[in-house]
């Protein structure tokens, strides 16, 4: 029997989707870039993006979409180590819905190993969303208006006009292309800030079996 646990169903949820907004507020008043839906909804595109062009199936991509909307719920009780609190979340979560015990492991370990500085791809789930959240760099995630007081996120973010994940013709390369206004922020200062991001990311590529590929207004960085 199918579970009712689908990615329409969590994002119709109200508890679910309080607890998004909730954690994007803590976030918010700590200066940090949005985190809201905008952000967990394009995680959830590129991850289902990349798993069915591997051709996983349909059922594999609807969890990864919801473990991907449910990420980062864990920042609304600290942004240190909000991927672990988060997964123990979701787990309470969707086990109060019923949902199977396997689909919750997917989801859980996902959610609990999403972060550059504890986490590792375990399956393609937790691949998939690692490379879906870490490559969601873009102008509209900054919520700073004033160029003046910008930090280095800050500057990072907004110097990017363009971001992109695709896969290569033979679908042998997952490529991260980036546009930067490189008057606003140098190549230089988006690795200071994303280097390990875009490490796991390579290391998640690897798990299901491609490369990871960079490329900086027009050059090959990675």
């Amino acid at each position: 029997m199918a579970s009712i646990v689908t990615y329409k169903y969590i994002k119709q949820n109200p508890d679910i989707m309080e607890y998004i907004r909730r954690s994007d507020k803590t976030l918010e008043s700590m200066g940090y870039t949005e985190h809201s839906f905008s952000h967990v909804e394009r995680v959830a595109s590129t991850s289902a993006m990349i798993l069915e062009t591997l051709g996983y199936d349909e059922r594999t991509v609807e969890l990864v979409k919801i473990a991907s909307m449910m990420h980062d719920i864990g920042n609304v009780i600290n942004r240190i180590d909000h991927a672990q609190s988060g997964a123990v979340m979701a787990f309470r979560l969707l086990d109060n819905l019923s949902m199977p015990a396997d689909e919750i492991c997917s989801i859980i370990s996902a959610i609990g190993n999403h972060d550059e500085g504890t986490g590792q791809p375990l399956d393609p789930i937790s691949a998939a969303m690692i490379i879906g959240d870490k490559t969601d760099v873009r102008r509209s995630r900054v919520r700073n208006t004033d160029l003046l007081t910008f930090d280095i996120h800050d500057r990072v973010n907004y110097a990017v006009e363009l971001s992109k994940v695709s896969f290569n013709e033979d679908k042998s390369s997952i490529i991260l292309e980036l546009q930067i206004d490189t008057k606003i922020s140098s190549i230089m200062e988006y690795f200071e800030i994303f280097m390990n991001r875009m490490l796991l990311c390579r290391r998640a590529s690897e798990f299901l079996g491609v490369r990871f590929e960079m490329i900086v207004n027009g050059s090959k960085i990675l």
